[in-house]
């Protein structure tokens, strides 16, 4: 299809241009060949009359035409994708369709396993790309088509998509105490922490809340790590509880009630608003739905705190 002399086809690769601002890097993205994708960036620069990627130094920058064109073309080609999606349907049984998430190792762990058996059995054809905690808002790759589902604490999900609540979660710790764990023994001993490329530690803002004071030894950049480098050590971690619970099957830890009170977390499932009448889309819901909703309970409102066992 032409529009006023343009292959529309052209967009694809100019919103992969836009973004990765990188030749090579485009033609991964979209399977075109290095020189396919150099001469599609001749045409559109003819079409434009605009150089749109220029180079600067090592790097190349996008022209102030290109900037003003990157976020219309965008919506434009996940429209389009949107649009295709919903008219060809979703069938489980014979898809072979590949789904895009995010979501940190806690969710990973304590429901993927859950989600991959159904998968395997309602749909074996269909395949997962599954991605922890990236290095900027997992939002921003929603927003860019990059995802089709993300799951999130509240907090951290974006106002400008649709989400629903996917499994509510109090936080819990796994500190060293070999004795009862007392708020002042918390507090003095030595933290690991979660901390990931916004900055943000989770269990920072509850006790950042609750007026008290701590010391940080060691900062992970995940909730995995996080765990393992607690074993052997004099270290006191802040980890959900269900995952607490879920390596203290393998790994020599103990659990304790968290000293502090902790506020429950509500995690999400969140996907673009083109999205919203995917039939791929609304059927992985359901499936993250059906398997969030089989978890073991937690134990009431306590949080809990894990520590390496006693030899």
């Amino acid at each position: 299809m032409h529009l006023k002399g343009l292959d529309l086809n052209l967009l694809v690769v100019l919103d992969a241009l836009l973004a990765e601002k990188n030749i090579t890097r485009t033609g991964e993205r979209i399977y075109l060949s290095q020189s396919a994708t150099s001469s599609a960036l001749a045409r559109l620069r003819e079409f434009f009359g605009d150089p749109l990627l220029i180079q600067v130094g090592q790097k190349m920058q996008l022209t102030p035409m290109a900037e003003r064109l990157a976020q219309p073309v965008h919506e434009l080609i996940v429209k389009g994708e949107a649009i295709i999606d919903k008219n060809q349907g979703f069938r489980p049984d014979t898809s072979t369709r590949t789904f895009r998430m995010n979501m940190s190792d806690y969710a990973s762990a304590v429901i993927m396993s859950r989600v991959l058996s159904r998968i395997h059995q309602l749909a074996p054809g269909v395949r997962l790309e599954i991605t922890t905690i990236m290095d900027e808002p997992t939002s921003e790759y929603l927003e860019r088509g990059n995802l089709d589902l993300i799951v999130t604490t509240s907090e951290m999900s974006s106002p400008n998509h649709p989400r629903e609540n996917l499994l509510a979660v109090v936080w819990s710790e796994n500190p060293l105490a070999q004795e009862e764990l007392t708020l002042e023994r918390y507090l003095s001993a030595a933290h690991i922490v979660a901390r990931f490329a916004n900055g943000w530690a989770h269990d920072e803002v509850f006790i950042a809340r609750s007026c008290h004071q701590r010391r940080i030894d060691v900062v992970a950049s995940s909730f995995s790590m996080l765990i393992h480098q607690v074993v052997g050590t004099h270290l006191i971690a802040t980890i959900q509880e269900r995952f607490a619970r879920h390596h203290a099957q393998h790994l020599p830890l103990r659990i304790f009630p968290c000293p502090i009170p902790v506020p429950p977390l509500q995690v999400q499932i969140q996907w673009h608003r083109f999205h919203s009448a995917d039939p791929g889309v609304l059927w992985l819901r359901e499936v993250l739905q059906e398997a969030a909703q089989g978890l073991e309970p937690l134990s009431g409102t306590e949080s809990a705190t894990a520590s390496p066992a006693e030899s």
